[in-house]
């Protein structure tokens, strides 16, 4: 099935040639589409040189400036969709997401009675992190905790950004409705996919601490979660947009 991977980035110079490099090797028959925020540290141009050597395979879509992790998603999810990708894989740039584990992710979208939406796991049986500090552990199991419980949902990782989606989950959202940053976009996308019952399954991953660069976490993103998992109780059943994209 034509998948691709969507990768936003903000100063990941460093990561994102090996990234790619992982990505190709792991799964050669995936495209791969870089959402970049301007970065000041020439990440874009990089992302241009590496797709100028892979044509029809890898994409770089290009916004000014920072503009937050959501909205960087969103983006690219578009673009997925108008190019009418079946399969669509979101992950970070800075090797906290194993690229070895997007096969994984990606089998359980084509099992018999598969998954509309996986979610890579940290907090299932076989999943784990590393090199994280106490406090970071009690702010990510914490946060996922907190959103279950306001939300009344059963899923152990609503935190984490590593996920691959079927198009027809995709198309099944309102997007210009998502309105989260952050670790919230997370949560929110997947209460959405929950409350129209669609079948999501978790994978287990380990989250290994990015290697280079500066984590992106902040108190304003903290905050939003708190805030964001109450309004999200009354939105809504999501039903397709009118417009939604037709495959290419």
């Amino acid at each position: 099935m034509k998948t691709v991977i969507v990768v936003p980035t903000y100063n990941e110079k460093e990561n994102l040639p090996e990234l790619e490099a992982a990505l190709r090797a792991a799964v050669p028959h995936a495209h791969l589409l870089v959402v970049d925020d301007g970065s000041p540290d020439g990440t874009g141009e990089i992302a241009d040189r590496l797709a100028a050597a892979r044509p029809g395979t890898m994409f770089v879509l290009h916004r000014a400036g920072k503009q937050g992790l959501g909205t960087a998603y969103v983006a690219g999810f578009r673009k997925a969709l108008e190019m009418g990708y079946e399969r669509v894989v979101q992950m970070d740039c800075d090797f906290s997401h194993d690229p070895k584990a997007v096969p994984s992710l990606l089998a359980a979208l084509d099992e018999k009675e598969g998954a509309d939406l996986v979610l890579g796991s940290r907090y299932v049986p076989g999943g784990g992190t590393v090199n994280w500090g106490l406090m970071r552990k009690i702010i990510s199991r914490g946060g996922s905790a907190y959103a279950r419980a306001v939300l009344g949902v059963r899923y152990r990782d609503l935190t984490g950004g590593f996920k691959a989606w079927r198009r027809e989950t995709l198309l099944a959202i309102p997007l210009d409705r998502v309105s989260a940053q952050g670790y919230c976009f997370q949560i929110e996308m997947t209460y959405r996919v929950h409350r129209q019952g669609k079948r999501i399954r978790e994978s287990p991953i380990t989250f290994v601490d990015r290697r280079v660069g500066q984590s992106k976490m902040s108190k304003k993103i903290v905050l939003e979660a708190v805030t964001r998992c109450w309004q999200l109780r009354s939105i809504d059943n999501d039903a397709p947009p009118a417009e939604a994209a037709k495959p290419t």
